[in-house]
C-alpha cells in the first residue's frame, strides 16, 4: 500500500508542477498580449532576436528550441507588425537573415524577460540524464493522452483560414 501512496504522491507533485509551469507561461502571455499586444511567443522570438541579430531562421528555431515552421509563423506575424524585418545575407544573398526594426528593439527593451527562456535554462541546467529523462516521460505522457501533431509554440495560436478553419503551422 505505501507504494501506491508513494505513487499517487509523485503523480500528484509532477501535475502541480505542471500546472505551476503553464499559469507562469500562460500569465506572461496575457500580460505581454495586455501590456504589448504580442502573443507570449512573439515577444520569446523578438528576445532571442534582440541577442542574437541578424540570425537565419533555422538558427531562431536552435535558439527557440522549436520546429522551423512554428518560428517561421510568429515570425511571420511580427513582419506583418514591423517589429522584424527579413534581410539579404551580406554572407550569401540567397540567405534571409531576420533582424529587430527600431520599432521591435525599443519594444524588447520595455518588455520583462519571458518565461519561456527562464524554461530552456532549467531544463538546460538539468544534468543530460535527467533532460533524457524528462524527455522520455513528458513524449510518453503526450502520447498517453493523444496530444499528437507538431508541436507549436506555447500559447501562440494556430492561424485562421478564410472561413473561419484553423490551419495548423
Amino acid at each position: 500500500m505505501g507504494s501506491n501512496t508513494s505513487r499517487a504522491n509523485d503523480a500528484q507533485e509532477a501535475l502541480d508542477s505542471l500546472r505551476r509551469i503553464v499559469r507562469a507561461l500562460r500569465e506572461a502571455a496575457r500580460l505581454s498580449e495586455r501590456r504589448f499586444g504580442l502573443s507570449g511567443a512573439q515577444l520569446f522570438v523578438l528576445h532571442k532576436l534582440a541577442g542574437a541579430s541578424p540570425i537565419s531562421l533555422n538558427e531562431l528555431a536552435r535558439l527557440t528550441h522549436t520546429h522551423q515552421s512554428s518560428v517561421s509563423t510568429v515570425v511571420t506575424r511580427l513582419v506583418e507588425q514591423r517589429l522584424v524585418r527579413r534581410v539579404r545575407s551580406e554572407r550569401d544573398a540567397r540567405m534571409l537573415q531576420l533582424t529587430l526594426t527600431p520599432a521591435g528593439a525599443r519594444l524588447v527593451k520595455r518588455a520583462p524577460d519571458p518565461p519561456a527562456d527562464r524554461l530552456i535554462e532549467a531544463i538546460e541546467s538539468l544534468p543530460s540524464r535527467q533532460q533524457k529523462a524528462l524527455a522520455a516521460a513528458l513524449k510518453r505522457v503526450a502520447k498517453a493522452i493523444g496530444a499528437a501533431g507538431k508541436p507549436i509554440m506555447f500559447f501562440e495560436e494556430p492561424r485562421r483560414r478564410r472561413g473561419g478553419r484553423t490551419r495548423r503551422p
